[in-house]
């Protein structure tokens, strides 16, 4: 895993050949992940609209797997498909899973004292999302973002 300075030097240098992974174990790291998707958003190209929409969903989906997950990873990488340029971010975690997938992309269903807006807010700002989860395994939600 690499610090934020290391990614943003990757970025300023437009050499993504792999995907990145970035630890989420801290409130510090959910900021972290924030500034390192506009950051990436931003070198891709993304206008504000489509930065505001990815740095959004990401802050939810890594807040909820430090909150719910009890920590993980997020892995950003870069795509290029027919003329296209899109971030997709993937965040996993080990945690107790979700039990019930469909209530839980409902609109204010929370096990916690959120508004319960997370996951289904993160699912309107993405252009694709999926999401994978066992309980008792862990959780593991794909997000993708088009320019």
């Amino acid at each position: 895993m690499q610090s934020l300075k290391a990614l943003l030097l990757k970025v300023m240098q437009r050499t993504m050949e792999k995907p990145e992974i970035m630890s989420i174990q801290s409130s510090a790291d959910v900021v972290l992940v924030r500034q390192a998707v506009r950051h990436f958003a931003i070198a891709i190209g993304f206008g504000l609209v489509d930065q505001t929409k990815i740095v959004t969903a990401a802050s939810e989906l890594a807040r909820n797997t430090l909150d719910y997950g009890g920590g993980g990873t997020m892995t950003l990488e870069t795509l290029q498909k027919l003329g296209r340029r899109g971030l997709k971010l993937i965040f996993e975690d080990k945690g107790p899973g979700i039990p019930d997938i469909e209530l839980a992309l409902k609109d204010g269903f929370t096990t916690g004292g959120g508004l319960g807006m997370g996951l289904s807010g993160s699912k309107r700002l993405s252009n694709e999302f999926e999401i994978e989860s066992v309980v008792g395994e862990g959780t593991r939600i794909t997000i993708v973002r088009w320019k």
